[in-house]
């Protein structure tokens, strides 16, 4: 069954919640549990019996490799559990691609392994094995059962794409989650304001990117490419961010603190500050548990290059079983190394606007490649991006995208940076009536949105 998203949440979220918050707090956790049990097998019914393997597995490990047992007895349970967690990752996400590479390479034919890929593994899987690891490194302390181990792995709210949460960052709320009026009022805001990034902002400038990804490169004029991959830029941000926000939201709403994942990132004045601001919880992962323990920056320029390098390639192979994520993860390696060694300085002393249009170029063009396997005609739509496609500089088609979608681009473009954000609470001053009146219309707008339209894609659910 594909995955429903929104709608089976609008109808799932009021019975949980009103389960959640009747039962004695002892049993919370299992109220937890079983709803995101449910709520997985609504979109993965199958795929429930590997995220059962994976709890188990390694809830019965980490206690080994965080036990009092010899060095090598825990660093073994260790081992086993990475082993078990990222081998199930790379048999769903990475065999296909495996398969194809060699049977291009070599001239033979292996038969293609028919397995789809289960919702959400890549973030379960992570945060699997940052529990293990912390566990080892006796950050935290094993989870005392199955139960409140299985409520952390799977919890609904950012089970399908994220935020990455490590057990250290939600421990305290495990054994006692902070239920307060305030909070769930919080969490409601929270909700509405990434429902309507999603909904009413990603939604709508999707369409702009499905219609020109969809034309070949000789029928496309360089503005025609470029409004289409600056849409493209735009909806990623609103629906990833949209679904973060929502998340952030349901887990206060349930009383836990979710890390924040996005911070304005399109402001950023270089490519390094642009990943210090976008998925956060990705970087934080892949500095704590492969940057640092390669070494980071300790060991000198060239093993610092080394180590950015290969946290790169394996964050580009995160986002997909794709050449072109590996690509795009190299290019983004490179111009970091660029940064590193030479550009970095000058662009903090360097004008804002330097700085944040050369940020956003090669963000933008870092988006083509990523997006590459969504195009109908990829080596055509960036010919055209340099000037070389079949319509010239520009056409009625680039006049017909101006005309039709201009103030979505500029609603969307201001409510990317925090402008918005300051100017409202230099008006309100913290009043909550105006917040009301404003998140009740997005919700109605949002609502009335899903119920009318049938587009409605989360980009970050196929990762």
């Amino acid at each position: 069954m594909v995955f429903s998203g929104l709608p089976f949440l609008f109808f799932f979220l009021p019975l949980t919640l009103a389960a959640y918050f009747l039962v004695p707090l002892r049993f919370k956790k299992v109220v937890l549990f079983t709803a995101s049990i449910i709520f997985y097998a609504w979109g993965e019914p199958v795929y429930v019996l590997l995220m059962l393997l994976s709890i188990a597995v390694n809830y019965i490990l980490a206690p080994y490799a965080g036990g009092s047992g010899s060095a090598s007895k825990r660093k073994a349970a260790l081992v086993l559990a990475i082993i078990f967690d990222i081998g199930m990752l790379g048999l769903f996400k990475y065999a296909g691609l495996f398969i194809s590479t060699v049977n291009s390479v070599f001239g033979i034919y292996i038969e293609p392994l028919d397995l789809s890929l289960p919702i959400g593994i890549s973030f379960y899987t992570f945060q699997a094995v940052s529990y293990v690891i912390d566990v080892y490194r006796k950050d935290v302390e094993p989870a005392k059962n199955p139960v409140d181990f299985g409520a952390y792995l799977t919890m609904f709210p950012q089970l399908i794409a994220g935020p990455i949460v490590r057990y250290k960052t939600v421990e305290r709320e495990m054994k006692n989650p902070a239920i307060s009026m305030e909070n769930f009022s919080l969490g409601i805001s929270r909700f509405i304001i990434g429902l309507g990034k999603k909904v009413l902002i990603a939604n709508s400038i999707g369409r702009v990117w499905s219609q020109i990804s969809e034309v070949s490169g000789n029928e496309l004029s360089m503005a025609t490419a470029w409004i289409g991959l600056v849409a493209f830029t735009l909806q990623i941000y609103f629906d990833f961010s949209g679904y973060s926000d929502m998340a952030i939201g349901m887990g206060r709403m349930l009383g836990f603190y979710f890390p924040e994942n996005f911070d304005h990132p399109y402001q950023s004045k270089s490519i390094t500050e642009f990943w210090r601001r976008w998925h956060m919880t990705l970087g934080t992962w892949f500095r704590e548990y492969v940057y640092y323990p390669m070494g980071g920056s300790k060991k000198g320029l060239k093993r610092q290059l080394i180590n950015i390098f290969v946290v790169w390639m394996l964050t580009g192979l995160w986002h997909g079983a794709s050449w072109n994520f590996l690509i795009w993860g190299i290019y983004y390696a490179l111009l970091l190394f660029v940064e590193k060694i030479w550009l970095y300085n000058s662009l903090k002393k360097a004008s804002p606007v330097i700085g944040t249009v050369y940020t956003l170029f090669f963000v933008i063009v870092g988006w083509g490649i990523f997006s590459w396997q969504d195009m109908s005609d990829p080596a055509g739509f960036f010919a055209a991006l340099a000037g070389m496609g079949g319509r010239g500089l520009a056409d009625m088609s680039s006049l017909y995208f101006l005309r039709s979608y201009a103030i979505l681009f500029v609603i969307a473009t201001v409510c990317a940076t925090d402008f918005l954000g300051r100017l409202w609470e230099g008006l309100t001053r913290g009043r909550k009536v105006p917040l009301l009146i404003l998140e009740s219309l997005i919700c109605i707008l949002s609502v009335s949105s899903l119920v009318t339209d049938t587009y409605n894609p989360f980009l970050y659910f196929r990762f």
